[in-house]
């Protein structure tokens, strides 16, 4: 537990950055996981439909500065070359 006024108020600001932050990574994550378990289970059509939403999720969570913008640009073409690696 911090000692010093601006090291309590410091902690203040990030858990509630955390709270309201957490929720666009989590949605995140579930979309490539989704998109990953379908490619893995040979659903290539499925896969490539839920594509659009893991985009829209990785550009939300770049808009927000949770993910660096190149980040989102390789999380992107990674999935992407998942799908049509698998179609």
């Amino acid at each position: 537990m911090p000692i010093i006024k601006s090291a309590q108020k410091r902690m203040r600001q990030t858990a509630a950055r955390k709270k309201r932050l957490l929720p666009y990574r989590s949605h995140m994550k579930t979309m490539i996981k989704k998109i990953t378990d379908l490619a893995a289970a040979g659903k290539a059509s499925e896969a490539a439909a839920h594509l659009q939403a893991a985009y829209k999720a990785i550009d939300l969570a770049a808009k927000k500065n949770i993910i660096h913008k190149r980040t989102a640009a390789r999380r992107k073409s990674r999935v992407a070359r998942l799908v049509s690696a698998k179609a």
